[in-house]
């Protein structure tokens, strides 16, 4: 946070909100989709893109976390399994089933152990759309080694991290918030009763707002933030740990993924992904730096391929190596000696004095949780925020899981409806935007009403579409996070990307409620512009 610079004066005129959040990973865009749908007035703003770290450099799974039963987090098991049920529901085009298979090495940890483990794990799920856990035998077909005979299976879902946050905050802005990526908060000071805040997009333009709760959900940057924009002292110390992963070609034919243990006790995961590659990862090592210049490590890169090749017969090499990300955990510091047994359940950490503005910080947390972790915060807010209608996430789809069971047929029904559609488009539409791939197609008739083909399946109108209702404003916002078409354009095609970008008109996202179908470019393309707010 650069406090170098003056800020300019805050204004009683300066738009009031009840809540403003600060951070556009999961935690943030949930607790302002919670708050908006409870009839708050909410503002969002991100640094960055949105899901632009932490939230996009996953291992891209909801699940109660089969590992976390040894480390005694039975409460933090319970609650994800619980939400594992409630987002499969919620969001079907990016939320799947995916089985698991655990090959079994018994000087690791025993047969006894792991079914015990796996017992308690479906009776705390009570298991809902997700079948119970088996044991298994390898035959010779087995993409693993000959030694490896026997193991257990159990059911968990993948997820599309990245869209899970785009559609938390749609849904936030569907409900009359406004979302400001690409706007830092330089500075909040409690004046009045009230948050006195200071905004600065990316272009330099700066803003004031006004707020009667803040929250600090800027992940990595949490204590950071504290201290810099605050100027008060962290309350929790965090512990940053670095989690890397890598992408290969798929390592063996089938659906589902692998979790593979290892001499140090931990495990690594080995999902298929976009249908032709292999996700492997995550490690866990402490991080020192800047959480956005996060990379993949040497000996993290060893570590991966060591437990693939230990577990399975076709071995993998560096140059079969396509792509690696990484991402840095902001974990609660427990003072464990262990990075990879740090806890993952989260700490709310509210600040408010009688007659002050309320401060809430969001310590540690995970991806699967975050839906719970923004109700808990907004029972915490409630005594400092108007009267709010009562929860409502659990039971509502997110955008695009409206109507919306099987986005298999979905995109059946797409290519009936649009035979001109080409079929591998359709699908992933439908399982990308679900039952919004018809506001990607409304009044096209024809292939050329996609617009320029940009390469790999993805056309002129699909990026108007998510400059459009999606925030993008880069190549690497569609090709990374909002799609994840990186893997399969090639340098020339992502240029060209670029090119199509800077050739459009001035972007300006949408902040205000969103009606029915295609929209207006209209936004947060700087916050002087924002909506009025009411007067307290």
């Amino acid at each position: 946070m650069d406090n170098n610079s003056p800020a300019s004066p805050a204004t009683s005129d300066a738009p009031l909100y009840d809540l403003v959040v600060v951070g556009g990973g999961i935690n943030g865009v949930g607790i302002a989709a919670d708050a908006a749908g409870r009839g708050l007035r909410v503002l969002l703003c991100e640094q960055h893109d949105l899901a632009a770290h932490t939230s996009s450099a996953s291992s891209k799974l909801i699940h109660g976390g089969l590992r976390y039963l040894e480390q005694g987090e039975f409460r933090l098991v319970r609650e994800a399994l619980a939400e594992r049920e409630i987002l499969l529901a919620k969001a079907p085009h990016i939320v799947r089933p995916l089985r698991f298979v655990l090959p079994l090495r018994p000087q690791l940890r025993p047969a006894w152990l792991i079914r015990t483990g796996l017992f308690l794990y479906d009776r705390l799920s009570a298991r809902g759309q997700l079948p119970a856990s088996h044991a298994v035998r390898f035959t010779a077909d087995s993409p693993l080694k000959p030694e490896i005979r026997r193991g257990f299976e159990y059911a968990d879902c993948q997820v599309d991290d990245a869209r899970l946050v785009l559609l938390n905050a749609m849904a936030a802005r569907e409900r009359g918030a406004t979302i400001c990526p690409r706007t830092r908060c330089l500075s909040a000071q409690r004046q009045q009763g009230l948050w006195q805040i200071e905004l600065q997009r990316a272009d330099g333009q700066r803003s004031s707002v006004r707020a009667r709760a803040l929250v600090n959900a800027t992940g990595p940057w949490v204590t950071r933030f504290i201290e810099d924009a605050l100027h008060q002292r962290p309350p929790h110390h965090i512990r940053l740990v670095q989690g890397s992963h890598l992408i290969a070609p798929r390592l063996y034919e089938g659906d589902e993924a692998y979790i593979l243990q290892n001499e140090d006790r931990r495990i690594v995961f080995v999902i298929p992904y976009l249908q032709r590659y292999s996700l492997i990862g995550t490690t866990d090592r402490e991080f020192a730096g800047d959480p956005a210049q996060v990379a993949i490590g040497e000996t993290e890169i060893d570590y991966l391929l060591r437990a693939v090749n230990a577990h399975f017969k076709r071995p993998l090499q560096r140059s079969d190596i396509r792509h690696s990300f990484s991402g840095v955990r902001p974990l609660l510091d427990d003072e464990s000696h262990d990075p990879a047994a740090i806890t993952r359940d989260y700490s709310l950490s509210l600040s408010a004095e009688q007659g002050q503005a309320a401060l809430l910080s969001v310590f540690g947390g995970k991806l699967t949780t975050y839906r719970r972790l923004a109700e808990a915060a907004l029972e915490q807010l409630a005594p400092f925020l108007p009267p709010m209608k009562p929860s409502w996430t659990a039971g509502t789809a997110l955008p695009g899981g409206e109507e919306l069971d099987d986005p298999d047929v979905l995109a059946g029904d797409l290519l009936q409806e649009f035979t001109w559609l080409p079929d591998g488009l359709a699908q992933r539409w439908a399982h990308t935007y679900g039952s919004r791939a018809y506001r990607l197609l409304e009044g096209a008739s024809q292939p050329a009403h996609l617009g320029e083909h940009l390469g790999g399946g993805l056309y002129g109108r699909e990026v108007d579409y998510l400059c459009r209702e999606e925030w993008a404003e880069q190549a690497e916002d569609i090709l990374w996070r909002r799609t994840k078409l990186g893997l399969l354009l090639p340098p020339a095609a992502q240029r060209r990307l670029a090119e199509y970008l800077s050739e459009r008109p001035a972007i300006r996202q949408r902040t205000t409620t969103a009606g029915p179908g295609p929209s207006p470019d209209a936004g947060c393309a700087d916050t002087a512009a924002l909506p009025p707010a009411a007067a307290p």
